[in-house]
């Protein structure tokens, strides 16, 4: 059966179906030693594809969450200052599994990680507005009537920002604790977003990305996902299982 190039490429893990057709365009994608085209059909079971040298084979496709701890970069390979990154995380997977966007350094909570290259792209992409729960805790009080504010959104330096929701979960002293749920994932929109209305983030943690829940997996564990909970995904995105 063939099927498109950057298709195969994306079940095989190697990056989304647009990042694909980048790589082929520059060059980097060879089929049976010669440089691929863009759009191009290929048989998984008889040609040979390479990426910058490296044999691509198929590969099953897994799903998996992840309870990112603090000071963890959300990336793939060594950090040059030395600084602990997902390798260390996945050495029991046999696959090449990638994170589906990013937490900053000191955020903590759920990742997803995947191989199915169209199902990343797909939750990474606005038009699904795939939301994400994240749970914040912020100096200050926050008060009624800027939790009133909050709902109806604010001009940040790149556009406006509007939660799909928040809410206070409890004061912790001087502090508070929120509960808030964007479904775009604009750089540091939460941070950003409560910055705006003069509280700054002292912890930020996200609990919950579309149907998918974090739950009560300890932080630096990993699960895979259940059969319906990536249906659910796939669904939420408009996939078919």
């Amino acid at each position: 059966m063939r099927v498109r190039l950057n298709k195969f490429l994306a079940d095989a893990g190697v990056c989304a179906r647009r990042k694909a057709d980048k790589l082929i365009e520059e060059g980097r994608v060879k089929v049976n030693g010669q440089p691929a085209r863009v759009g191009m059909l290929i048989d998984p079971e008889r040609d040979r594809v390479e990426v910058d040298g490296k044999l691509i084979k198929p590969q099953r496709k897994r799903y998996f969450v992840f309870n990112k701890p603090c000071c963890v970069l959300t990336q793939l390979g060594k950090d040059p200052r030395g600084r602990k990154t997902l390798d260390e995380f996945l050495k029991r997977i046999p696959e090449r599994v990638y994170p589906v966007g990013r937490l900053d350094y000191n955020t903590t909570g759920l990742l997803i990680l995947t191989n199915d290259g169209e199902l990343a792209q797909r939750i990474l992409h606005p038009r699904y507005k795939l939301p994400k729960v994240y749970i914040a805790l912020v100096e200050g009080r926050v008060h009624p009537k800027t939790l009133k504010a909050m709902k109806k959104g604010t001009e940040l330096e790149d556009g406006f920002a509007k939660p799909d929701d928040v809410r206070v979960i409890r004061y912790e002293g001087d502090d508070t604790r929120l509960e808030i749920t964007f479904h775009e994932g604009r750089k540091h929109i939460v941070k950003r977003f409560l910055a705006k209305f003069g509280h700054k983030v002292k912890e930020l943690h996200r609990i919950q990305i579309g149907p998918v829940k974090l739950g009560k997996l300890p932080p630096g564990k990993i699960r895979e996902m259940t059969k319906a909970e990536v249906n659910q995904l796939k669904h939420a995105v408009g996939l078919k299982d």
